[in-house]
């Protein structure tokens, strides 16, 4: 039987490459036929899952009560030390110091990526701000979203705050943070779906395990990270509810 992997499309896209590693890590040490499928978009993606087509995903946060409560997902493992931060930025030039100083009316450069664009407009909040007195200019990846305000077409710009990070000096040297957000409880995860939960331990020890193995140590550097960590159900719900309070 073959089993469909996936990836949230808000992946940084220096690590592309290091995805489908990683796929082949899984399937050699799995003893499965697991195919890699990236979208282009969560509305693709979402359809794939709505469609029943996808067994694996390394799932952003607000899809994660979707995929729990709807389709039967469990948690595998999270990145150690990793979590989902939002930033929210200016072009250097821009004379505002404060998030409370920005004015109705403003052009907010975003991506697709609903957990990110959540906490940005919660940190927007200060300004008197929200989707009724904001003009949203929807695109397609993080670097657009960078460039959007180096063109100045754009006045604020919500970031993934890792795919901030991950932008060149050069970028950044032309961009200023407002604010980034430091909620450490939200992060995404790696989820099994119901095709595969009768392997979820066997799949899960493997991954804890795979910081211990030379070729592993390798995989995981290619993904940016050191090693993964059990998500259990109960901190799964924690984070479901607190995403679920955040939106409300």
């Amino acid at each position: 039987m073959s089993y469909q992997f996936t990836v949230s499309p808000d992946f940084t896209p220096d690590h592309l490459s290091g995805w489908y590693i990683f796929n082949t890590w899984l399937q050699k040490q799995t003893d499965n036929a697991i195919h890699l499928e990236m979208y282009n978009d969560f509305h693709d993606q979402r359809a794939a899952i709505q469609q029943n087509n996808v067994d694996l995903i390394y799932a952003n946060p607000f899809d994660a009560a979707m995929l729990v409560r709807e389709k039967g997902f469990k948690p595998l493992v999270r990145p150690l030390g990793i979590s989902d931060e939002a930033i929210v930025a200016v072009n250097a030039d821009n004379h505002v110091e404060d998030v409370a100083h920005l004015s109705a009316g403003i052009k907010v450069a975003v991506t697709e990526d609903p957990d990110v664009h959540m906490m940005g407009m919660i940190m927007l909040e200060p300004g008197d701000l929200d989707a009724s007195n904001v003009e949203m200019l929807p695109c397609d990846t993080y670097v657009l979203v960078a460039k959007q305000l180096l063109k100045k077409d754009a006045d604020v710009g919500i970031f993934l705050a890792e795919a901030y990070d991950d932008l060149s000096n050069m970028i950044k040297k032309q961009l200023r943070i407002l604010v980034r957000s430091q909620i450490s409880v939200i992060h995404h995860s790696l989820m099994i779906g119901p095709r595969l939960l009768d392997q979820r331990e066997s799949i899960q020890n493997t991954l804890v395990q795979m910081a211990d193995d030379e070729k592993g140590k390798g995989v995981l550097e290619s993904l940016g990270f050191t090693q993964w960590q059990v998500v259990d159900d109960e901190e799964m719900e924690f984070m479901i509810d607190l995403m679920d309070t955040l939106t409300m």
